[in-house]
Formats: structure tokens, sequence, C-alpha cells
């Protein structure tokens, strides 16, 4: 685990990437960032289908996206004839839980560090089923083990139906025993969607050893892939169960490739999204990995100390090769989602630097990320200049 010391940069990656030299952009996991090798790839693609459109739908499309399905799924550990690719986590999420069948009384269980729009899909899905969406609380900082005793003491054999659970959470950038809470899940037979859209080219996976009833993860945000890309992996009992939200030609072929294909769209970003793992591992992704985390941990650091956090109050990884890190707030700044919102405009505004704002059990958090194109000075820049501009910003 790093020590906070900035690592010394990898050679020639900030040129990979067209982004705006006047932003500081320390918000990756928002996003992502494409190379600009993997957005060549897509207008190649985007040119071959323009040149004739008819025969790049009609012709192979089906044998491309299985192939690109192979592909990913074989640097994940997942298995390829059961999983599909999506647009994002959050089509896989609703995709899920139009699977699981809910009557009134049954729940699905989340917890309070899950996706806000993951809570939404589950919220509306049991309000149509008259089911209950329930959340179990965990304390920043909890170790694997609170973690899990907290989820597995949650659950109710007989009433819940799903329980959802983050492999790393967004907005307080937590890494959660997913394995070992699949398995307690398992013991009472309640399927468990592990929502893992920051995994992908950030951690190491195997999603067939974390033996979960449904992954999903996001290629757009680390593994360099065009947005629009994501893996849903499902566990054998499951796929005759999953049905597309939208109906198209391949439907009688059942999952995962009723879920892919949907007539006419923009299947570009998929068949692109090898080009962004052909630069990771150029790169050397252990190189990347090691990078980030620690120029992530020396940002929170050299942060937390200009907003007057003392070392303990800076929640530490619970896994060492985290890109992302968060750094509390002054109390009484971002408390809901509007006023984070409107924070992130603000700093976007007036320094000119791309950062996650998240509300969270009313705080405010600030997300850092850093990926191969950052820089110690920008996190230095920002601890001189948030300070300030946070003062004013409470008496405006």
């Amino acid at each position: 685990m790093s020590d906070g010391s900035p690592p010394a940069p990898i050679p020639g990656a900030r040129l990979l990437f067209s982004l705006d030299p006047g932003v500081s952009y320390l918000n990756h996991g928002s996003f992502g960032t494409v190379p600009i090798g993997v957005q060549r790839a897509q207008q190649r693609l985007r040119d071959e289908v323009e040149a004739n459109p008819h025969r790049f739908h009609t012709q192979g499309m089906v044998d491309r996206i299985i192939h690109t399905r192979r592909h990913v799924a074989t640097f994940l550990g997942a298995d390829p004839d059961g999983s599909a690719l999506v647009p994002n986590t959050t089509t896989a999420v609703s995709l899920v839980l139009q699977s699981v069948r809910l009557e009134p009384g049954d729940e699905v269980l989340l917890t309070d560090h899950g996706y806000g729009a993951v809570a939404l899909a589950a919220q509306r899905r049991c309000r149509r089923q008259s089911a209950t969406a329930r959340t179990v609380a965990l304390p920043l900082g909890a170790t694997d083990d609170e973690m899990l005793s907290r989820v597995r003491a949650a659950l109710r054999p007989g009433k819940t139906k799903l329980l959802i659970i983050d492999q790393i959470s967004s907005a307080t950038a937590t890494a959660f025993p997913v394995r070992k809470i699949a398995a307690a899940a398992r013991e009472h037979d309640i399927p468990v969607l592990v929502d893992a859209a920051h995994v992908p080219g950030m951690l190491p996976v195997d999603v067939g050893a974390i033996a979960a009833d449904f992954w999903v993860g996001n290629l757009h945000k680390w593994a360099f892939a065009p947005r629009g890309t994501a893996l849903l992996s499902v566990a054998p009992a499951w796929r005759r169960r999953i049905e597309p939200l939208i109906v198209s030609w391949e439907q009688e072929q059942g999952f995962p490739l009723s879920v892919e294909f949907q007539g006419t769209l923009d299947y570009t970003s998929w068949l692109a999204a090898p080009a962004g793992l052909f630069t990771l591992r150029t790169l050397g992704w252990e190189a990347v990995r090691s990078h980030n985390a620690a120029l992530v941990a020396y940002g929170q650091r050299v942060l937390g100390a200009a907003l007057g956090a003392a070392p303990a109050d800076l929640p530490q990884p619970t896994h060492p090769d985290l890109a992302m890190r968060i750094v509390p707030l002054p109390p009484g700044l971002a408390t809901t989602m509007p006023e984070a919102v409107a924070l992130r405009h603000h700093i976007s505004d007036k320094l000119a630097t791309e950062t996650a704002v998240n509300p969270w059990n009313g705080r405010g958090l600030l997300r850092l990320s850093a990926q191969v194109y950052n820089r110690a000075e920008e996190y230095d820049r920002l601890a001189e200049r948030l300070p300030p501009l946070l003062a004013s910003y409470r008496r405006s």
C-alpha cells in the first residue's frame, strides 16, 4: 500500500489522451477517458459502418459481438457463454431486477454505499410489485469482517429476494468483500447482484471465483473502452430467466444474444473495447495500478491536510490498488445532492478542476481519482486553492 508519496509519471502516458491541458481532470471515475488510439479504432469502425451500413449490420455483426464478448469476458475471468455486453451497469441492474420474481412483502436489500441510480431502479421495481427496497447501513472505514457481519445480519431468508452489493462503491470509494458476502447469501439461497462498475481495469478480478448470481462491470471507466461498454455475467441457473429490456431479432437465441442484439444501434463502442484493453496492457497493467494507487494516496494526503483533516479522519482504502479516495468536506457543505452538484460545478468553473462531490449520510465527500495522465502538481494546486474557495463559497 502507498505511503502517500507521489509516484514517478509513466513516460508518455499523458500524450495518449486528448484532455484539455487547461483543466486538471481528477475525476476519471465518473466517465473515464478514452485514449486517442481507442478513439481512432472506434472511428475506423464508424467509417466502416458509413461506407456500407447494410453490410456492416447484416453480415457478420453477431459474430463480431460474440468475438468481442469473449475477449472481454476472458480478461475479467467470466464465462463468455454466460455473459452479455450491455451499455452500462445501470442497464444491467434493470435487466436483473426484472428477472427476479418479487411478490408483495418481498424485499431487495441494498447498502447505504450504493449508487443512487441503482437504488432508484430497485425502488421502482419494488413499488410495482408491492415489495420493499431496504437499506443496511455500513460505517465508513468498516473492515471486511464488519461489513460481512452487518450484511449477513441484515439478510432475511424467505423475504430477501435479491442482495445488491458494490464491489467498489462510487460515493465512498470503498471495496467490499463480495466473494465472502456472496457465499453468506448463498447459504440462504438469496441471489446476489455485484455492482462492479469501477472494477474492470482498476482491480484484478476473477468473476467466476466471486460466484455471484449476477456481476456487472463497466469497461468505459478504468479499462479505456469507449463509453457505453459493460459486461453482465450471469450464473447458469439464471440465464434462461434473463429477458432483454427490448425485444429484437435474436430473441429466440436466448441469453446472451437476446440481450446484446437490439437492431440498429451503434455497436462500435463494444467492438473497439479490445483496443482499450490493448492500451492497458501496453502501458503495463501492474504499473498502471501501482501508479494510480500511489498518486491518489498522495492527493488525498495533501488535500486532506489543506482542509484541516487529521490523518485519522481520512478514510483509508479497503484494497491496496484502489485508484479513488475520498476527502470529507467541512461540515455543512454538499450535504444534499443539489448542493453537491452546485459545489462540483463551482470548483470546475473557478478552479478549472474536475472532481466528484457526493453527499453521504449528511456529510459532503470529495472523491479524487488518479489515472496515468495525472500529475502530483494537480493535487498540490487543488490543495492550495480549494480552502479559500470553500471559505468564500460558504459566505456567499
